[in-house]
């Protein structure tokens, strides 16, 4: 059966971390994984899931199976976190929730509903650059691939009149993938106003969207980076969103996530559940309980959810400050990433940003300084620490001023 079958290439992000492992030099910066780090250079757990780990696990009385669609608190309290408590199409019944092995089981639930119900010719337009795995995903379940222009590259910021000539081109009923804050990879993200402009446009083409909600959080708060989404779903009959656990409450080895789906009406939107839980029961039949049961915690709990939000908080703050810093000490040297300067560092939003390195360059750090970034350029701003920083400057400006 194997005999013949090909090597596939590693994956862009897992493949850079195995390429990092195998360096033995001391030193090692790693800005290609897309984890949040701490000051120093870890993946920590947070103090509040530590406090909620432990009461489960005084409490906990049973390992049997969860259902189909989750941990029905935990599906709950993800729909209050990303629409709101006082939502109204929520409370007239027009929406559904499922836990999902991560914000990825949550894209691939999706795709699989989309390719077994949707229109016959429908296709999913994704945005150039985007997270590598979004195409993947979408193909995997045989669906046809569309890509909208997003970063303009002179500018260094969002092609935002590209976007939208490519996006005219879509046809009733095609999805649009949409990132709903702290854009992967390039952390550029919609203003207020263009977000407007966009909802009012895929109402008037009737494109649905599919929103990878990754990163609330990040950007602004909790609050703020849902408000877009919310917009969507108050004015568009048809939204499907990924959400994930992985980043705002670091659970990122218990693969928690979410698929909210919101439908024009109760009845629809009960078979669209019967539908994804069909999807689901012929995958992975349903989803792990721990990671959803401490998110469920967290939430439900006032002292708790307060501490949460300020380690957050805390977070998103270090990385905001990991970019001033960053931009500094490229200005201190001299170096300037994109002909304006680089103060575009510093108008991105969450752990990312597209830093204008080439591919050479890029290289050139891995091979000299065991700077690790991907070949695009986009760097993880949280793996920068403040001991680290100084370094990695030294190191972008001897490869940009090579």
């Amino acid at each position: 059966m194997f005999e013949k079958v090909a090597t596939a290439p590693p994956d862009a992000i897992f493949g850079l971390n195995d390429l990092m492992a195998r360096d033995r030099r001391e030193g090692k910066i790693n800005l290609g994984a897309g984890v949040y780090k701490d000051e120093q250079g870890k993946t920590p757990v947070m103090q509040v899931v530590q406090e909620a780990e432990s009461r489960l696990l005084e409490k906990q009385a049973s390992k049997s199976y969860l259902p189909i669609e989750g941990l029905a608190s935990y599906d709950r309290l993800v729909a209050e976190l990303i629409l709101g408590t006082q939502h109204s199409r929520w409370q007239r019944g027009e929406g559904v929730v499922v836990q999902t092995p991560g914000g990825t089981g949550a894209l691939r639930v999706a795709a699989d509903l989309v390719a077994g119900h949707a229109e016959p010719r429908s296709k999913v337009w994704i945005s150039t650059p985007t997270w590598p795995n979004h195409p993947k995903v979408f193909a995997s379940a045989g669906l046809e691939i569309r890509n909208y222009r997003y970063f303009d590259a002179a500018r260094n910021g969002l092609g935002f009149d590209a976007m939208m000539e490519d996006l005219e081109q879509g046809s009733a009923g095609d999805l649009v993938v949409l990132h709903g804050c702290c854009h992967n990879p390039t952390g550029v993200d919609l203003s207020a106003e263009q977000q407007v402009v966009m909802v009012d446009f895929l109402a008037q083409r009737r494109l649905v969207p599919m929103v990878d909600f990754a990163y609330q959080g990040f950007a602004f708060g909790v609050e703020e980076d849902a408000a877009w989404l919310r917009l969507m779903t108050e004015r568009l009959p048809e939204v499907l969103v990924a959400s994930s656990s992985s980043k705002n409450f670091g659970l990122y080895n218990e693969r928690v996530g979410a698929l909210t789906v919101l439908a024009e009406s109760p009845k629809a939107s009960a078979a669209v559940l019967s539908q994804i839980k069909q999807v689901v029961r012929a995958n992975y039949s349903n989803p792990p309980n721990h990671g959803a049961a401490v998110v469920a915690m967290v939430l439900s709990d006032s002292d708790l959810r307060q501490r949460w939000l300020a380690e957050l908080a805390q977070m998103r703050q270090r990385i905001q400050d990991m970019r001033r810093r960053l931009t500094a000490g490229l200005d201190a040297r001299g170096v300037r990433l994109h002909a304006d300067g680089n103060g575009f560092i510093n108008q991105q939003n969450g752990m990312f940003s597209y830093s204008g390195l080439t591919r050479s360059q890029v290289h050139a750090l891995r091979q000299r300084f065991a700077v690790y970034a991907m070949d695009s350029g986009r760097i993880n701003v949280a793996g920068i620490t403040s001991s680290n920083v100084e370094p990695l400057c030294d190191a972008v400006a001897a490869v940009v001023q090579d």
